[in-house]
């Protein structure tokens, strides 16, 4: 069966395709999503957002349908840059420039410690169903090291894999990242409730 979900990143597509062939589950874009207006991202937690985004999107598909809003939490930030993180340096920023922005905004503070978070909404026959969260914590590093994920990768260091989540490869990384958590959680609901079947 097909869970649909709602990006345009191709990356986080990347991870959902990943860890739904884990799961037994085939995860596809809702059709014409370039089409579809992007709804505004209002909300001030990840759960709002993922949910506001869910709600929109289910109106495109019959479908079951996910949605994630995720981002990263800086201590010494005081959480920041949270929900803004895809658009840290700015509307249409790149990685490099978030990336950039963060290494700027953290010098001269020794606290380096931070999370991703990802909430993933998932939504039904046009309503919002649950929502479900993952985190994972590591230290923000100096200087960009791995080319391997996207966004705040190369600069998020994981203590157990002695590298960043740039370095780590795909397969690795999904089995502890704070979108790897929230899509098992995911899939675990979907399969244990009879909504799919493997």
């Amino acid at each position: 069966m097909i869970i649909r979900c709602a990006t345009t990143n191709s990356g986080k597509l990347r991870e959902f395709r990943q860890a739904g062939s884990n799961a037994g589950i085939v995860v596809e874009p809702v059709a014409n999503l370039s089409i579809v207006e992007v709804p505004d991202e209002t909300g001030e937690t990840f759960e709002a957002n993922a949910s506001l985004k869910a709600l929109h999107y289910a109106a495109f598909t019959p479908d079951w349908l996910f949605v994630d809003d995720s981002g990263l939490e800086v201590d010494a930030l005081l959480g920041a840059p949270g929900v803004y993180s895809a658009r840290y340096a700015g509307e249409n920023a790149t990685d490099a420039a978030n990336n950039e922005l963060l290494i700027e905004r953290l010098q001269g503070h020794q606290d380096r410690t931070g999370r991703f978070v990802c909430v993933i909404a998932l939504a039904h026959a046009g309503k919002l169903v649950t929502t479900f969260r993952g985190e994972v914590e590591g230290r923000i590093i100096d200087a960009p090291r791995g080319s391997n994920g996207f966004g705040y990768d190369p600069l998020f260091y994981y203590a157990p894999f002695g590298c960043t989540f740039g370095e780590a490869s795909a397969d690795r990384k999904i089995t502890v990242s704070h979108r790897g958590q929230a899509l098992a959680r995911m899939f675990d609901y979907l399969l244990t409730t009879g909504q799919v079947r493997q």
